[in-house]
């Protein structure tokens, strides 16, 4: 237990985003379930909301000021059973981990873009990866059981035959429902895939997107792909190509094999040459060499939201907002294609509003104060220059900590009929809105 002069609480309080600093009354540093429950049930005697920081790019919501924060990085359990094909993970658990265990049995999470992250955050917020995804859904989809602790202090096991209404509001609803210590879901049989990327000399966006517009609509579920246009550091742990380059990031995930893979994206090499090329056949633990996401705990501004479609005046758009001559000072504005399972309901139903969505888009920069507040306003300027084809229901994974911060932003990201059930079993579960720190689910009055 650390208290704001004590030594180590800045570190144990730090997040991905350095420019978010939390100040909580007092901090835990958890080791087990039951340190968690004792903090929350402390928490409950002498009136104290609670914060949760986990693994990964957690966003806590606005500093945790006055809070009893909880970190749960030390819930390190993990176990895999190769014959039921389960994993089960604690809180701390990050996805490295996971896939370091599950290669040894030749199974596959269904795991995002940064490996980096922590499991059961990422999975609470719904979970989209830019390989199985498309085939196999949600990461939510595929949870079978959870511990959770509630407002109350009491510990609970979770699961779609005996607590359907939590297990549902639990994935999907992003922290607001209680504490998940533990976690069991399934993973599947791919030992290896085809993919990586392609980069292409910024000034190549133009002839490039339009091939990989054509491209997304004829791929089948086992194909996810996604963009980003990216303005590269001038850093060693680069490849020379991409050292202080404008360059565009086409990415490519194929559950299959080179020559289809291959195939697959010969209309993208058509289209320009590329100046660095990373597709190969890989296995499933090199997951992470699709996206190359940063690793390292920076100062960030972002934006996500929604879009309903990526049409030929879509991309006229992005190039005026993003393309060369356009001083777009974002290190990475990326457009992800959904679709496939992504839409459809799970066996096991959860929350995830976003189904139903064709396309995300996001755009993440860091750098100086001074270059974070330009970020800032082109993150405005990129939504309002994107609102045409802007779509209700983002992946709640994205949302920044700027936005969806009032109670109707919530509800429309939610939707409405989604959003008045979760208020409603928030009512039950948590009707002192002690967990609120996040993108707050209001209980019902």
């Amino acid at each position: 237990m650390l208290l704001p002069d004590d030594f180590g609480y800045g570190e144990e309080c730090r997040t991905f985003n350095l420019s978010r600093t939390l100040t909580p009354a007092v901090v835990v540093g958890a080791a087990g379930t039951d340190d968690v429950a004792a903090a929350v049930r402390h928490a409950g005697r002498v009136g104290m909301p609670v914060a949760v920081r986990n693994q990964g790019h957690q966003v806590v919501l606005p500093t945790a000021e006055d809070a009893l924060l909880i970190t749960t990085n030390r819930l390190q359990e993990i176990s895999v059973d190769p014959v039921r094909r389960t994993v089960r993970v604690g809180a701390g658990v990050t996805w490295a981990q996971v896939l370091a265990e599950t290669d040894k049995a030749g199974l596959a999470p269904i795991v995002g873009s940064a490996p980096h992250v922590g499991v059961v955050g990422y999975t609470l917020g719904g979970g989209l990866s830019p390989l199985l995804g498309r085939k196999l859904g949600y990461a939510a989809d595929h949870v079978r059981w959870m511990e959770v602790v509630t407002a109350d202090g009491a510990v609970r096991e979770v699961t779609p035959e005996h607590t359907p209404e939590l297990f549902w509001a639990l994935l999907g609803g992003k922290g607001n429902f209680g504490i998940v210590t533990r976690m069991e879901f399934d993973v599947f049989d791919v030992p290896r895939f085809y993919g990586g990327g392609l980069w292409f000399r910024g000034e190549e966006m133009r002839p490039v997107l339009e091939a990989w517009r054509e491209l997304v609509p004829e791929l089948g579920e086992d194909t996810t792909t996604s963009f980003s246009v990216q303005r590269l550091p001038d850093v060693a742990a680069l490849p020379h190509p991409l050292r202080g380059a404008f360059v565009l990031h086409v990415r490519l995930g194929h559950l299959g094999d080179s020559v289809a893979g291959a195939r697959i994206a010969a209309p993208l090499r058509a289209a320009a040459t590329p100046v660095f090329d990373t597709l190969a056949e890989r296995p499933f633990g090199e997951i992470g060499e699709i996206h190359r996401d940063p690793v390292r705990a920076m100062a960030l501004v972002e934006t996500g939201f929604a879009l309903r479609e990526f049409s030929a005046a879509t991309l006229d758009r992005l190039m005026e907002l993003t393309g060369p001559g356009s001083g777009c000072p974002m290190k990475n504005v990326e457009v992800r294609a959904l679709g496939g399972a992504l839409d459809r309901e799970p066996a096991r139903p959860n929350s995830v509003s976003s189904r139903g969505v064709p396309y995300m888009t996001f755009a993440v920069g860091s750098g100086s104060p001074e270059q974070l507040r330009a970020m800032a306003e082109f993150t405005r300027a990129y939504a309002r220059g994107l609102a045409p084809w802007r779509a209700p229901h983002p992946v709640i994974n994205f949302l920044s900590p700027d936005e969806a911060l009032s109670e109707p932003e919530v509800r429309e990201a939610y939707g409405a009929e989604r959003y008045a059930r979760l208020a409603a079993l928030k009512r039950v579960y948590d009707p002192a809105n002690t967990f609120r720190f996040n993108h707050n689910i209001r209980p019902a009055a």
